[in-house]
Protein backbone atom coordinates (compact mmCIF):
# COMPACT_ATOMS: atom_id res chain seq x y z
CA UNK A 1 0.00 0.00 0.00
CA UNK A 2 1.14 3.28 -0.98
CA UNK A 3 1.62 6.04 1.44
CA UNK A 4 -0.95 8.16 0.37
CA UNK A 5 -3.24 8.85 -2.30
CA UNK A 6 -2.17 9.14 -5.97
CA UNK A 7 -3.65 12.31 -5.98
CA UNK A 8 -0.84 14.09 -3.95
CA UNK A 9 1.69 12.46 -6.06
CA UNK A 10 2.63 14.24 -8.50
CA UNK A 11 2.58 17.86 -6.70
CA UNK A 12 4.81 16.34 -3.58
CA UNK A 13 7.45 14.81 -5.89
CA UNK A 14 7.43 18.34 -8.14
CA UNK A 15 7.38 20.38 -5.36
CA UNK A 16 10.33 18.65 -3.21
CA UNK A 17 12.36 18.49 -6.52
CA UNK A 18 11.91 22.34 -6.90
CA UNK A 19 12.84 22.89 -3.10
CA UNK A 20 15.64 21.17 -3.39
CA UNK A 21 16.95 22.62 -6.87
CA UNK A 22 15.74 25.94 -4.80
CA UNK A 23 18.29 25.27 -2.15
CA UNK A 24 20.70 24.67 -4.22
CA UNK A 25 20.47 27.47 -6.28
CA UNK A 26 19.54 29.92 -3.09
CA UNK A 27 22.45 29.16 -1.29
CA UNK A 28 25.51 28.00 -3.02
CA UNK A 29 28.03 28.12 0.02
CA UNK A 30 25.77 25.97 2.05
CA UNK A 31 25.80 21.72 1.97
CA UNK A 32 22.91 20.49 -0.30
CA UNK A 33 23.65 17.68 0.64
CA UNK A 34 23.33 18.34 4.10
CA UNK A 35 19.97 20.21 3.60
CA UNK A 36 18.97 17.23 1.91
CA UNK A 37 19.15 15.27 4.94
CA UNK A 38 18.08 17.72 7.73
CA UNK A 39 15.21 17.99 5.55
CA UNK A 40 14.27 14.79 5.19
CA UNK A 41 14.59 13.72 9.08
CA UNK A 42 12.55 16.86 9.61
CA UNK A 43 8.89 17.34 11.15
CA UNK A 44 7.65 18.66 7.78
CA UNK A 45 8.86 16.00 5.95
CA UNK A 46 7.08 13.47 8.40
CA UNK A 47 3.76 15.87 7.79
CA UNK A 48 3.87 14.78 4.64
CA UNK A 49 4.99 11.15 4.97
CA UNK A 50 1.55 10.85 7.45
CA UNK A 51 -0.67 12.56 4.78
CA UNK A 52 -1.10 15.89 5.97
CA UNK A 53 -2.75 17.69 3.16
CA UNK A 54 -1.81 21.17 4.61
CA UNK A 55 1.98 20.13 4.18
CA UNK A 56 1.54 17.94 0.79
CA UNK A 57 -0.04 21.08 -1.03
CA UNK A 58 1.92 23.76 -0.63
CA UNK A 59 4.23 24.49 -3.52
CA UNK A 60 8.21 24.69 -3.07
CA UNK A 61 7.86 28.48 -1.71
CA UNK A 62 5.43 27.73 0.84
CA UNK A 63 7.08 24.58 1.37
CA UNK A 64 10.87 26.08 2.26
CA UNK A 65 9.34 29.14 4.29
CA UNK A 66 7.26 26.71 6.46
CA UNK A 67 9.97 24.12 6.84
CA UNK A 68 12.61 27.58 7.65
CA UNK A 69 10.53 28.59 10.26
CA UNK A 70 9.05 25.77 11.92
CA UNK A 71 12.09 23.84 11.94
CA UNK A 72 15.51 24.28 14.38
CA UNK A 73 17.68 24.69 10.50
CA UNK A 74 21.28 25.23 10.38
CA UNK A 75 22.82 23.86 7.47
CA UNK A 76 26.56 23.12 7.08
CA UNK A 77 28.61 25.48 4.98
CA UNK A 78 29.89 23.13 2.17
CA UNK A 79 29.46 22.77 -1.66
CA UNK A 80 26.59 22.77 -3.94
CA UNK A 81 25.34 19.73 -5.82
CA UNK A 82 25.53 21.15 -9.41
CA UNK A 83 23.01 20.75 -12.34
CA UNK A 84 19.70 19.07 -12.35
CA UNK A 85 20.82 16.36 -9.48
CA UNK A 86 19.23 17.91 -6.75
CA UNK A 87 16.04 18.42 -8.49
CA UNK A 88 15.98 14.66 -9.45
CA UNK A 89 17.11 13.46 -6.12
CA UNK A 90 14.06 15.37 -4.54
CA UNK A 91 11.50 14.24 -7.01
CA UNK A 92 13.26 10.49 -6.68
CA UNK A 93 13.04 10.56 -2.70
CA UNK A 94 9.66 11.66 -3.00
CA UNK A 95 8.39 8.68 -5.00
CA UNK A 96 10.54 6.20 -3.20
CA UNK A 97 8.47 7.39 0.18
CA UNK A 98 5.58 7.42 -1.62
CA UNK A 99 5.96 3.62 -3.68
CA UNK A 100 7.16 2.13 -0.99
CA UNK A 101 5.34 3.57 1.78
CA UNK A 102 8.63 4.36 4.02
CA UNK A 103 9.61 6.68 6.56
CA UNK A 104 12.07 9.62 4.96
CA UNK A 105 13.97 9.39 7.85
CA UNK A 106 14.93 6.26 6.98
CA UNK A 107 15.25 6.50 2.97
CA UNK A 108 18.06 9.10 3.88
CA UNK A 109 19.90 6.34 5.82
CA UNK A 110 19.40 3.25 3.60
CA UNK A 111 19.93 5.03 0.45
CA UNK A 112 22.05 8.03 1.10
CA UNK A 113 22.44 11.38 -1.01
CA UNK A 114 26.05 10.56 -2.10
CA UNK A 115 24.63 7.13 -3.32
CA UNK A 116 21.96 8.92 -5.43
CA UNK A 117 24.92 11.25 -7.20
CA UNK A 118 26.61 8.50 -8.33
CA UNK A 119 23.50 6.65 -9.48
CA UNK A 120 21.93 9.78 -11.57
CA UNK A 121 24.40 9.04 -14.39
CA UNK A 122 22.44 5.69 -15.12
CA UNK A 123 18.91 6.28 -13.58
CA UNK A 124 17.82 10.02 -14.11
CA UNK A 125 16.57 9.27 -17.86
CA UNK A 126 14.12 6.59 -16.59
CA UNK A 127 11.20 7.25 -15.87
CA UNK A 128 10.89 7.81 -11.91
CA UNK A 129 8.90 4.57 -10.95
CA UNK A 130 11.15 2.06 -12.82
CA UNK A 131 14.30 4.11 -11.06
CA UNK A 132 12.89 3.33 -7.72
CA UNK A 133 12.17 -0.29 -8.71
CA UNK A 134 15.60 0.01 -9.71
CA UNK A 135 16.95 0.97 -6.64
CA UNK A 136 14.33 -1.87 -5.05
CA UNK A 137 13.31 -1.75 -1.79
CA UNK A 138 15.43 -2.14 1.18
Amino acid sequence: MHAYSEAYVDDVVENQGRLFDYFAQTYPNKSTEDFIVTYMKSKTRKSIDDSKAYVMTMDFEELWNYFYTTEDVDIKDGETIPGFIPDWIGEFYAYYQWFYNTPSSLIVEKIPVNYLIHAYPGLHDLDLELAVKKVGEY
